[in-house]
């Protein structure tokens, strides 16, 4: 198959990785020309994606920040024509989807919002590696629930990639879940880094430690979309930690050890019910 792929950082890069590995051909586009150029010479990509060339691709994965992917869907919809699967790989889904689903109804090109669930603390095409997907999930968010070919289409054409699963969903859902997930763990890690006693934890520290700090490893422009995008279900998970912890630090400073047990007996419990 031909794939095309927008932006060539960590994620953009896995993929094209991925299906390159896997033997298909790969065109891409991205906002700097000498990534683009290096990934064309080290054997990554097979040409550059254009306006004359991405009508022949199979499948258009969209790997930027979800205003680029709009802008970039709504500059190129004339452009992708009937054949390729256009999906958007963008962290948050309410407001691109809003954005893309209109515009590919327009247009008349197949479009579903993605969300690859995979990651590293580093970013950047130099960190993308051909199986960072591989045993992981992906969530997509169809224009409808009742397309069975197209999300056996979009099944086959997601598999060099090496996902365990894919779950479909609304934006909706997946934005509520995704501030639980993913965005309240790199706010908590970007706010827990900045305690002064971080700066002389070397030889007192071990894997909790590493485990809560790894993701403040990010990229601030990136995360603060996501968050505003987010901003109604972030704030919610936020409020809802805060108050939690407020009961840890009262148990505490009362010196109430009863409660104190109370609630960490109540934290293991839940973890149990959660992991099952």
């Amino acid at each position: 198959m031909t794939v095309g792929i927008v932006g060539l950082g960590l994620i953009g890069g896995s993929f094209a990785k991925a299906y390159k590995a896997a033997g298909h051909r790969v065109l891409a586009t991205n906002r700097s020309r000498s990534i683009l150029s290096f990934a064309g010479i080290s054997g990554v990509i097979n040409d550059e994606l254009t306006e004359q060339n991405v009508s022949e691709c199979d499948l258009v994965l969209i790997c930027v920040y979800p205003q680029a992917a709009v802008d970039y869907l709504r500059r190129m919809g004339p452009h992708f024509g009937p054949h390729p699967v256009v999906i958007d790989c963008c962290g948050t889904k309410r407001e691109v989807t809003a954005a893309a689903f209109p515009i590919a109804k327009e247009y008349g090109f197949t479009y579903l919002g993605g969300h690859p669930m995979a990651g590293k603390q580093y970013s950047g095409f130099k960190y993308s590696t051909a199986d960072l997907f591989r045993g992981a999930p992906m969530v997509i968010v169809p224009p409808g629930f009742d397309d069975i070919a197209l999300l056996s289409r979009v099944k086959e054409l997601l598999t060099p990639a090496g996902f365990a699963s894919i779950s479909v969903t609304t934006a909706e859902k997946h934005d509520e879940m995704i501030a639980f997930t993913s965005q309240l763990a790199h706010v908590v890690s970007s706010a827990y880094i900045k305690s002064p006693t971080a700066l002389e934890h070397k030889g007192f520290s071990a894997g909790s430690y590493k485990d809560m700090t790894r993701v403040a490893w990010l990229s601030p422009g990136m995360w603060a979309e996501l968050f505003l995008d987010n901003g109604d279900n972030l704030v919610r998970e936020l409020d809802l930690l805060i108050a939690n912890l407020q009961e840890y630090r009262t148990a505490i400073a009362a010196g109430d050890e009863e409660e104190l047990v109370r609630l960490l007996r109540e934290g293991k419990e839940r973890k149990e019910l959660v992991d099952g």
